[in-house]
């Protein structure tokens, strides 16, 4: 309690419930946190259970002790993925997000009440952190009940963990977390909730469920949003990676995209077929296989793996983009790991770390070894397709803690089959080449695309929001509109590129796609493109494609990179499925038509609506091939 007292500038609130509650403790290292997150008995089998009103006791989660760590399951399988609604506003200011009162028809004010008198009655466990990292980051704490000790853990290794009594300054919270699960089966009908409530000064995030994702990783998230909707900047939704080819070229790419986009694949290394080759795709209709020859690939440097912090400070005058790590650990899916050999680099890690780590939806069996590709199985009887595993950046293998300049700048899209008898918008080529401006529409309209695994949804083509952050944001659309375009604005230097994954027409190809690019790209030693090289897209939203591609001294059949050209497809499948595509864009795209948006942006808008062409886009904001 001293130590809280002493170290701590925190809110009346903050200090009422310490003063009231139960017990207080502040760890002191991850070891100590991570002894916690077994309760206080030190049980193997650790059971996270809370009285809940007029329910009784209700079992939330079980924390199984294991060789390589902590393994977390949840008794329902609606509570091992995000739900994309989960995000609620209880205060007054300024928001295009649903509020609390709209939705419940009551203030937020006396839940909030509410859960601290809740919390007063509970034994307590504070955990500090930095919200966007310690070099650029925001000083925050979370308060949760001591026996979500594995929550508090999964925070401390996402965010960073703090150890209060290494703080020389007096610690003064701009982001303050409160996790209270028995709320959402008392006010949300069983339901991932968690409210911001802003303040000018302090980010309240009320987490009401126990699953990190909404909570300790996106609800950060949106506090780092709303921080640099205040100071004019913001942290997009990427990962990046330093490539470095055989003959020593580098290359940073950032990849960004909605949930399921690519974004961790980015940053993986290639896979292969256990006799070491590399499947291109494999066509739905004839089963027929595609393979490349690719005998050296890149080194590959991580630097982000899901949000990327583009704070003022860090800016130079490259009229590059330039990025760092908003977080201190990685929240990685594990769907892709469906059997040993599939990323041995990361197999290695989860299976024999340095220290235990936390593991989220996998089997467990205590004192084993937890394995990757051992997904814990839903109540259809199917894997799990969100299993997880949070590694801590300093286990990551070659990671570059720097700022890094931002050579090119790719957003990914899940893509459905494409045929002429089913077309759909799964008419892309391995990649294309984006003028600025429509690399910016791409950002506003952000498809969360085809059977994603991270969420609860169906497999309909949906908007993630503008940024592919929007669910996480907890401001305007038209704000974060208006700070990726001059973001774009502002860093001329930086190319884009619009890659799919799952599918290119009627060929399946994971995310292949992403994995080819990076190399071709990287091979190339710059992002330039010549072009008399380019071809444009028989879809204009789809920028340039290439007419051919060589790698490695194999080239990639133009089917792949023009799919019209697929007999599956053909001229007929690919316009209709154009103009699927189209029309999702145009209904996307009028909402942030308004006055509030920056006028080159409205310009852009414009240009879509009237079919406006390559040329017209180019006009607005000059690309550099």
């Amino acid at each position: 309690m001293i130590v809280v007292l002493e170290k701590f500038n925190l809110s009346s609130e903050v200090r009422d419930i310490i003063n009231n509650c139960k017990k207080v403790v502040v760890p002191q290292s991850r070891e100590e946190l991570l002894t916690l997150a077994f309760g206080a008995q030190g049980n193997d089998n650790f059971e996270v259970t809370y009285e809940v009103d007029n329910i009784g006791s209700v079992l939330e989660a079980t924390v199984t002790r294991c060789k390589n760590g902590a393994v977390v399951n949840y008794p329902e399988d609606y509570m091992r993925r995000r739900d994309p609604d989960s995000l609620l506003i209880g205060d007054d200011l300024p928001t295009d997000k649903p509020r609390y009162e709209d939705e419940y028809k009551s203030k937020f004010e006396p839940l909030r009440q509410a859960t601290f008198e809740w919390l007063k009655k509970q034994e307590l466990i504070i955990v500090p952190f930095m919200a966007g990292g310690n070099e650029y980051g925001y000083e925050s704490i979370l308060l949760a009940p001591m026996n979500a000790a594995f929550f508090a853990t999964a925070l401390a290794d996402i965010q960073g963990f703090v150890n209060i009594t290494e703080v020389e300054d007096i610690f003064t919270p701009k982001a303050v977390v409160y996790l209270a699960p028995p709320f959402r089966h008392t006010h949300f009908h069983g339901l991932q909730r968690v409210v911001h409530n802003r303040f000018h000064n302090l980010h309240e995030v009320f987490s009401y469920n126990l699953y990190p994702g909404p909570s300790a990783k996106k609800g950060i998230y949106g506090v780092l949003l709303n921080i640099g909707e205040q100071e004019g900047w913001t942290t997009v939704h990427a990962s990046t990676v330093k490539v470095i080819t055989p003959y020593d070229n580098e290359i940073v790419i950032l990849h960004e995209g909605a949930s399921g986009g690519g974004k961790s694949e980015m940053i993986e290394n290639i896979h292969r077929e256990l006799d070491g080759r590399v499947i291109l795709g494999r066509n739905i209709v004839t089963k027929e296989k595609t393979y490349i020859e690719l005998i050296d690939t890149c080194e590959l440097r991580p630097v982000t793996d899901d949000m990327a912090l583009c704070h003022p400070k860090m800016q130079n005058e490259s009229k590059k983009m330039v990025v760092n790590d908003a977080e201190q650990g990685w929240f990685l899916r594990l769907d892709s790991i469906s059997k040993y050999g599939c990323a041995p680099q990361f197999e290695s890690i989860f299976i024999q770390p340095k220290e235990p780590l936390i593991f989220i939806n996998l089997q467990a069996t205590a004192n084993a070894t937890c394995l990757p590709w051992e997904h814990t199985l839903d109540s259809n009887g199917k894997p799990c397709p969100n299993p997880r595993a949070i590694l801590p950046r300093r286990f990551v293998p070659n990671i570059v803690n720097d700022t890094v300049e931002v050579d090119v700048r790719s957003f990914g899209v899940r893509t459905p089959p494409c045929t002429k008898e089913n077309p759909s918008y799964g008419i892309m080529g391995l990649f294309h080449i984006l003028p600025p401006a429509l690399a910016w529409i791409w950002r506003l309209v952000a498809p969360r695309g085809f059977n994603n695994p991270s969420i609860t949804s169906s497999n309909a083509m949906t908007s993630e929001g503008v940024g592919s952050y929007w669910p996480f944001a907890t401001g305007k659309m038209v704000t974060q509109a208006n700070l990726l375009l001059d973001q774009i604005k502002k860093s001329p230097s930086t190319r884009y590129l619009l890659i799919p994954n799952q599918h290119i027409g009627a060929y399946e190809v994971g995310f292949m796609p992403q994995w080819i690019t990076r190399e071709y790209i990287a091979r190339r030693g710059s992002a330039k493109f010549k072009p008399e090289h380019l071809v444009e897209s028989r879809c204009s939203i789809l920028g340039f494609s290439q007419d051919s591609l060589k790698i490695e001294g194999h080239y990639i059949r133009k089917a792949f990179l023009q799919p019209e050209m697929q007999s599956e497809i053909g001229i007929e499948g690919y316009d209709k499925g154009a103009a699927i595509l189209k029309e999702f864009f145009k209904k996307e795209l009028i909402k942030y038509n308004t006055e509030e948006l920056d006028p080159i942006g409205r310009e852009i808008i414009e240009c879509f609506l009237r079919d406006g062409t390559l040329e017209d886009y180019i006009n607005i904001i000059p690309m550099r091939y």
